[in-house]
């Protein structure tokens, strides 16, 4: 057994590692503005803040719709059905088309959303210049996150990793130009940021798009564009499968989203420590997102094979795997919470206030990669609906109610907001951990059942 799941260990790595890598590169966009930004002001980090809040806890829905093609790719590569991976690929572009028109409507709506929000109206204000820059983004990002989980499911993963690394590159060089004035550019300050972050985003889908075809990585599981491309039954079947994981996912994004709200009305510094402790607990969990994408793969590739107890076991190995390296996160962030802030600025008080959330947040690591984990489990599977309305009750039913009551009714303040959403989250985990046990990969059916075309 324990050669077993060494094995399986080495092999659930062997896709992670690059995965992983790529998370941390894509996620380093948000991190370099927010640094750069951090440095120009204490208010132009909470816009932000207050922007990064909006375009991402709307487009992450949309690429939650796209990702629905996960369960369709990762199991029909292991069925080495050429031609079902092409006509997926070609309605996943199709359908991040489709979804991109409702996203960019709402990032044009940003200053009233976020005013209704209750959020400081001068704050919403530049929070709004920041995301009307990136407006052509949005289509472009779709398209690009359709065309990874296009190769991630067929297993090929250098392309998205080097896309990252040459997107990173370029995004500091850019937010350096435009943000601080170099190179005979004028310093535009926070719209500099949303102008490098945008024009980032872009370059991505360009650059993964180019490779596709210059490497010629379409070729092995490619048709001609026809009608099943457009077929409305199909682009239906796609999104009812995408859209649980888009809800999924808003779910859980908004409930840290409405606590950055929580945090935006304790005040300015209360907000910009929530925003600098948020941004380093998304780093760490880029690894066990990581870990969940080889699941995602591992997971669909083996039911797609008809292997189904190698499936479950592929799942408690990722699980396992999960839970460790936040458990060694953990320990990382507690003990140097003291010098962290100090990435982000030099503001006393925020250093300060963030030091205290800091053990909080690494008190709930353990939880967030078991739960993130489990998730891509069930996407494997093609079963996306269970962790939605786990997310719905263990967020909204426990989390953010006792979050708000422990921030703004007792005297913990930003601290109470912290300690509400890890309480949730622990009972997201556990929960997922349960589902998995009774009614996981060995219990799983390929979601559809069609002879392997080659």
């Amino acid at each position: 057994m324990k050669a077993r799941i060494v094995e399986e260990s080495r092999r659930i790595w062997a896709l992670a590692g690059p995965v992983i890598l790529t998370q941390v590169a894509t996620m380093m966009l948000g991190v370099v503005d927010t640094i750069m930004v951090g440095h120009v002001g204490v208010q132009e980090l909470a816009a932000a803040a207050l922007g990064h809040l909006w375009t991402f806890g709307t487009l992450i829905f949309a690429m939650g719709a796209v990702i629905g093609m996960d369960p369709i790719i990762t199991q029909a590569a292991g069925a080495r059905d050429r031609h079902r991976l092409g006509v997926t690929l070609q309605q996943g572009i199709l359908l991040a088309v489709l979804v991109s028109i409702p996203i960019t409507a709402l990032w044009l709506m940003t200053r009233r959303a976020l005013i209704w929000m209750g959020q400081d109206p001068v704050l919403a204000a530049q929070a709004a210049v920041y995301v009307r820059v990136q407006l052509p983004a949005v289509l472009f990002f779709l398209v690009y996150t359709a065309l990874r989980q296009y190769l991630q499911g067929r297993g090929i993963l250098r392309p998205a990793l080097t896309v990252a690394i040459l997107a990173n590159l370029f995004n500091v060089l850019a937010n350096w130009v435009l943000i601080f004035g170099h190179l005979g550019m004028p310093a535009l300050g926070l719209k500099g940021a949303g102008i490098a972050t945008g024009s980032t985003r872009v370059l991505m889908a360009l650059l993964l798009l180019w490779i596709v075809w210059k490497w010629r990585l379409h070729r092995a599981a490619w048709v001609p564009i026809g009608r099943e491309a457009f077929s409305a039954r199909e682009l239906l079947q796609l999104f009812r499968l995408g859209l649980p994981v888009g809800l999924q996912l808003s779910l859980e994004v908004w409930a840290f989203q409405i606590c950055t709200l929580m945090a935006g009305r304790l005040g300015e510094i209360p907000l910009a420590a929530h925003t600098i402790v948020l941004n380093l607990v998304s780093m760490t969990f880029m690894v066990p997102l990581g870990i969940a994408l080889a699941a995602v793969t591992r997971v669909g590739q083996r039911i797609g094979q008809r292997n189904f107890a190698g499936a479950q076991f592929s799942a408690w190995v990722a699980l396992g795997m999960g839970a460790t390296v936040m458990a060694i996160s953990a320990l990382v962030i507690a003990s140097t919470r003291h010098l962290l802030p100090l990435l982000y600025t030099r503001n006393a008080e925020v250093i300060a206030l963030a030091a205290t959330i800091l053990p909080i947040a690494a008190a709930f690591q353990l939880f967030d990669g078991t739960q993130v984990t489990g998730g891509g489990v069930l996407r494997g599977m093609g079963s996306t609906q269970p962790a939605a309305y786990i997310n719905l009750v263990g967020y909204y039913g426990i989390a953010l109610p006792l979050a708000w009551w422990l921030g703004f009714h007792t005297h913990l303040g930003l601290r109470g907001v912290w300690w509400g959403l890890a309480l949730g989250l622990s009972l997201v985990a556990i929960t997922l951990v349960v589902w998995v046990a009774r009614w996981g990969p060995a219990h799983a059916r390929p979601i559809y059942d069609e002879a392997p075309r080659t």
